[in-house]
């Protein structure tokens, strides 16, 4: 069996490069994107979050 029809091997993800052409994406396919991106800004963010919030309890203790 070819590796490609293993059914338990996990579907690739989609891939996005900054900058990369987008004239050969259909409109779904950039909403698909839009989509991927914006979940990653949101899981960014939620990072930054956390660290501020542990840099600042951090600072908290030391600075007493």
């Amino acid at each position: 069996m070819a590796r490609d029809d293993d059914p338990d091997r996990p579907a690739p993800r989609p891939r996005h490069a900054v900058g990369e052409p987008l004239d050969a994406l259909s409109v779904d396919e950039l909403r698909l994107r839009i989509a991927l991106l914006e979940a990653e800004i949101a899981r960014l963010d939620a990072e930054i979050g956390s660290k501020q919030a542990s840099r600042s309890a951090a600072d908290a203790v030391f600075k007493r």
